[in-house]
C-alpha cells in the first residue's frame, strides 16, 4: 500500500500541464517532446508509480508503445502487444478503464501475467484514449507494489486521457513523425467496423466486449486474414 494518501492534482493544475503541452505543439512542433511531458506529468501526478506510458493500437489490434517514462513500462507493454492480451488491450477494446491490484494474482490475462512475473510490475491502471471513431490507444501507469492504485487513480487518469486523446487526434501535420502518424491513422481507420462486429457477437453469442474482440482476433489468426477483413465480412454478412 502507499505510505501517503492519494492526493490527485486539482483540475486547474491539470489544465496548466496541458497548456504547456499545447504550447510545445504549436510553437516547436516537437511531438516526441510533447508526449514526454505528458507521460512525465502523469507519473508525477500519481504517487507510487514506477512509470507511465502511451500505447496506440491500429485497426488490426496491433499495439505500439509511443511514449514511456521507464524501461519497465516498455517491457510490460511489449508483452501485451506481442501476446495480444493484457489490461491495456482490454481497456482499448472495451473503451473503459482497467484496474489491476496485483498482476501476480490477477487471472484475467494469464499469459501476460506470466510474462511480467519477473518485472517490478504489480499494480496498473490503464484508460482508453478516445477519438471520434472510438478508442485509439491507452494511457497507463504501473507500480511495483500491489494495491498501489484505487478507483480514484483511474478517475485522475481519465482526466488526463481526455485532452491527451484530443492532442493526439490533431497531430497530423507534415512534421509529424511516421511512428506516430501511421499507427494513429490506422487506429482511427476501421474502428467503427470493429465496434459493429464486436456488437454483433455480443448480441448473438452473449459475449462481453473483451470476449467478442478476442473471438475476432482468433478468427483472424486462424484464417490468416487481417482483423479489418474479418470484421467487415461479419458486418456485411459474408462470415
Amino acid at each position: 500500500m502507499l505510505s501517503q494518501p492519494f492526493n490527485p492534482l486539482p483540475l486547474d493544475e491539470l489544465t496548466a500541464v496541458f497548456a504547456r503541452i499545447k504550447d510545445l505543439l504549436l510553437t516547436q512542433d516537437k511531438v516526441d517532446r510533447a508526449l514526454e511531458v505528458l507521460v512525465q506529468a502523469v507519473g508525477d501526478a500519481i504517487p507510487g508509480s514506477a512509470g507511465a506510458g502511451i500505447s496506440l493500437f491500429d485497426a488490426h489490434g496491433r499495439g505500439s508503445s509511443i511514449a514511456a517514462t521507464a524501461l519497465v513500462v516498455e517491457q510490460a507493454d511489449a508483452a501485451q502487444h506481442d501476446l495480444g492480451q493484457g489490461p491495456c488491450l482490454a481497456a482499448w477494446t472495451a473503451g473503459t478503464t482497467v484496474l489491476i491490484h496485483d498482476a501476480a494474482t490477477d487471472a484475467r490475462w494469464p499469459l501476460w501475467s506470466e510474462a511480467v512475473a519477473s518485472l517490478p510490475v504489480r499494480s496498473l491502471v490503464s484508460t482508453p484514449l478516445a477519438a471520434a471513431g472510438g478508442p485509439i490507444g491507452t494511457l497507463k501507469v504501473y507500480a511495483s507494489l500491489p494495491a498501489a492504485y484505487t478507483s480514484a487513480t483511474g478517475q485522475l487518469l481519465e482526466k488526463f486521457a481526455v485532452p491527451a486523446a484530443t492532442l493526439l487526434a490533431h497531430i497530423q501535420g507534415p512534421g509529424t513523425p511516421r511512428h506516430l502518424s501511421g499507427p494513429l491513422k490506422g487506429a482511427l481507420a476501421g474502428r467503427d467496423t470493429t465496434n459493429r462486429a464486436c456488437g454483433m457477437l455480443m448480441e448473438r453469442d452473449g459475449l462481453t466486449a473483451e470476449q467478442a474482440f478476442h473471438e475476432l482476433l482468433r478468427r483472424a489468426r486462424t484464417s490468416g486474414a487481417p482483423l479489418s477483413r474479418v470484421c467487415s465480412d461479419l458486418v456485411d454478412g459474408r462470415a
